[in-house]
């Protein structure tokens, strides 16, 4: 059995996408985000960061996805808490290689809201 479910979250001028694929007992999660800075961010700059990999269920609405950093020992690690509408992402620091400046896959609370 395959089902693939999409969320978003436009958060000012941040746009966040992730994609969370089961097939079968394997879950793959990608996610990206997009930011283009508006007349009043005065000195930062457009982003654009995405990372993906497989995922662990930690429980039926916990889903916690590591990522190595390419030649480091180091993984940015995902924290995805799902609901019944949407999902709540936390990111460790280590996810600044994937995504820095103003890009960030963090939620900061807020919740992507599932695609139906």
């Amino acid at each position: 059995m395959a089902a693939t479910d999409h969320y978003v979250l436009r958060d000012g001028n941040h746009v966040h996408h992730m994609k969370i694929t089961k097939v079968g007992d394997e879950v793959t999660l990608s996610t990206d985000v997009d930011y283009e800075p508006g007349a009043d961010d005065q000195g930062k700059h457009a982003c654009s960061a995405d990372v993906s990999g497989e995922a662990k269920a930690v429980s039926a609405t916990e889903l916690v996805m590591k990522k190595q950093i390419p030649s480091e020992a180091h993984y940015c690690t995902l924290t995805v808490k799902l609901s019944n509408d949407g999902a709540n992402i936390q990111q460790s620091e280590e996810c600044k290689y994937f995504a820095a400046g103003q890009c960030h896959f963090d939620s900061n609370g807020k919740e992507l809201i599932k695609v139906k």
